[in-house]
């Protein structure tokens, strides 16, 4: 957590800029980090102590207040999901000094083909703002002398490279890896979200499929018992319409 100085006047959520008007430049740079939201919004469906913003501006400077360092997704803990101050538009960035000092306890950066320094000068923008896990993934490999996937935690003050796939992150008592997976129609190799024992869990639709399936099993497994139980009343020589 940061202190700020309560005497210093700086600008609201509300007052800053929501963009940095830098547009993205790959297609997977958002819908990776959604696809990570996604999976939170089912599986912590009942917390409310949590935020995970993409493509957001992220205000933590009060010497240059109103210059945002924007990660393609990051996660907080122990915020509020949402803040009535902000209405119903929810955050319109995430600004420190509003949300308690409480800094994102992951920030996820996705590679481009044009490079935007996610392996030096934004790892050290982070490592800075003592963010506690930072990751850098390339989908495309457009960086090959880097792996696929990165997870970077903060050690003494400098980031140290995770080892393994998934990687488990003890504070936020999730994994986190690749795997192919359809999202939206989309298939392809995707970030999730994993179980301690590496079980992958599931984005809404797969979750929305199992539950139609499973509904589907059940009434057929009930109708094949209510046959059944019909066939041996017949044997009976008991209509099982008069029951």
């Amino acid at each position: 957590m940061v202190q700020f100085d309560s005497q210093l006047r700086l600008p609201t959520a509300l007052e800053l800029p929501d963009s940095d008007d830098i547009p993205v430049d790959n297609e997977l740079q958002i819908p990776v980090a959604a696809v990570l939201r996604a999976i939170l919004t089912l599986l912590w469906q009942h917390r409310q102590d949590w935020f995970f913003g993409v493509n957001m501006g992220i205000f933590a400077d009060t010497e240059r207040p109103r210059i945002p360092i924007v990660p393609d997704g990051f996660l907080s803990l122990n915020v509020p999901r949402f803040r009535p101050q902000y209405g119903e538009r929810g955050r319109p960035s995430y600004v420190l000094w509003e949300e308690d000092g409480i800094m994102p306890y992951l920030v996820l950066e996705v590679v481009s083909q044009t490079y935007g320094g996610e392996y030096d000068t934004k790892l050290q923008d982070y490592q800075a703002l003592e963010v506690l896990y930072y990751v850098v993934y390339d989908p495309e490999g457009f960086q090959p002398e880097h792996a696929r996937l990165e997870v970077h935690r903060l050690v003494n003050g400098a980031y140290a490279r995770l080892e393994g796939e998934p990687v488990w992150l003890p504070e936020i008592e999730l994994g986190l890896g690749r795997a192919r997976g359809t999202v939206d129609g989309w298939t392809r190799e995707w970030l999730y979200w994993f179980s301690k024992e590496g079980e992958r869990y599931p984005v809404p639709e797969e979750f929305q499929r199992y539950r139609a399936d499973l509904a589907e099993a059940r009434a057929e497994q009930a109708e094949r018992q209510a046959k059944a139980l019909a066939e041996r009343l017949q044997a009976l020589e008991i209509d099982p319409d008069t029951l």
